[in-house]
């Protein structure tokens, strides 16, 4: 397959490299992290201005008709950055599902704010049984006086605290496992009823628990079909692998430059480390890692809207070795810098974090291993 950027994608590719290279070294990155929405407004409000909350999006709503692969692009340089701001959340999770599924009311209403930085979006689909199984949904919406009493919890909400508008599954017929009977709903975080519980995750990203009692929408609130959610919250969550897996090829692309650069200066009896054969060997396994991780990123972003079984295929391969290859280069980059690879102002463990937390994102190895075996 070619993946050659277009000219367009290229001056992309350039302006977020340029961004992460000027604005989000790892001190201010640390800062970041250390405050309450965990993330910059500021950062925020750039993204909005260069159009890079719109990229994916119509351009009737005021987007500029991108693809995954342009959302990937962005994705992989944040990565570089261990960037912090929720575009993830907002864009490429609950943004590209409304934008998919959602009515056209609900579209004009919602996605030229998300577009503009004014307003964000988090899908809140996780239950804490459910393991991965996205069937597995207790969480239920009750049909009452023309609208919907949903009731439950919710957990692993990416950036859920700072959102303003929260994409909810819920029950709406059937048993906790059957396929039909999800259906999504837009809800106004600050309905009355909703609470939400903010934590940091291992990353440094912001989680959080999301409550819901008894909480009333309206019939307009319905994303999609009724009972009818399941096979877009799937297509959803298969546009967020594409994204995580384009960001971990950008964190290890960095941790490969960050040990490369360490071999040629820290010397042992005399010498630099990278002299040493075996050293060049294990430096030249990461390079070719990250390099075939890179080619299934972008091979998984291309096939985002292929046919249902062709997509999971490519999607759950793209995981899988993704997964092998960001531990692969976690753990080599930890090893290769020596003590040091284990402290928190070392920015090399943060990056190892990071990959460990998308390699659990929506689905770890042995679930996609299955996955992948189950579409053949």
């Amino acid at each position: 397959m070619d993946f050659s950027f277009t000219e367009e994608q290229q001056m992309l590719k350039d302006s977020v490299d340029r961004f992460v290279q000027n604005e989000y070294d790892f001190d201010a990155r640390q800062k970041l992290a250390a405050t309450d929405p965990g993330y910059s407004e500021a950062h925020w409000q750039t993204f909005a201005e260069l159009g890079w909350l719109g990229i994916t999006f119509a351009e009737s709503v005021g987007g500029y008709g991108g693809s995954a692969v342009d959302s990937a692009i962005i994705l992989e340089a944040f990565g570089r950055g261990l960037v912090l701001e929720p575009f993830l959340a907002s864009v490429v999770l609950g943004g590209n599902l409304l934008a998919r599924a959602g009515s056209a009311e609900q579209q004009a209403a919602c996605l030229p704010q998300v577009i503009e930085g004014q307003k964000k979006l988090a899908l809140a689909y996780f239950e804490p049984e459910a393991r991965y199984e996205l069937s597995h949904v207790t969480t239920r919406a009750e049909f009452v006086d023309g609208g919907y009493l949903i009731t439950g919890r919710k957990g692993v909400v990416l950036h859920g605290a700072t959102a303003d508008w929260l994409i909810v599954s819920a029950r709406t017929a059937g048993g906790p496992r059957d396929v039909a009977g999800v259906s999504l709903f837009l809800v106004d975080a600050a309905t009355a009823g909703v609470e939400t519980r903010p934590y940091r995750m291992v990353d440094g990203l912001m989680g959080a628990e999301l409550g819901l009692s008894r909480v009333r929408v309206g019939s307009d609130a319905l994303i999609g079909e009724l009972d009818l959610g399941l096979e877009v919250l799937e297509w959803a969550l298969d546009y967020g692998i594409a994204g995580v897996c384009a960001e971990a090829v950008g964190c290890m692309d960095r941790l490969q430059e960050l040990t490369l650069e360490y071999m040629k200066t820290r010397q042992q009896f005399g010498v630099a480390l990278g002299s040493f054969q075996v050293v060049q060997h294990r430096m030249a396994e990461m390079f070719m890692a990250c390099e075939q991780a890179r080619s299934l990123a972008y091979m998984a972003a291309v096939k985002v809207d292929s046919a249902p079984q062709e997509r999971r295929r490519a999607l759950s391969a793209a995981k899988v070795y993704i997964g092998q290859a960001g531990r692969l280069l976690g753990q080599e980059s930890v090893q290769l810098h020596g003590g040091i690879g284990c402290t928190d102002e070392l920015n090399v463990p943060h990056y190892f974090k990071r990959l460990t937390a998308i390699n659990a994102w929506f689905g770890d190895e042995s679930y996609h291993l299955g996955r992948f075996a189950g579409t053949e």
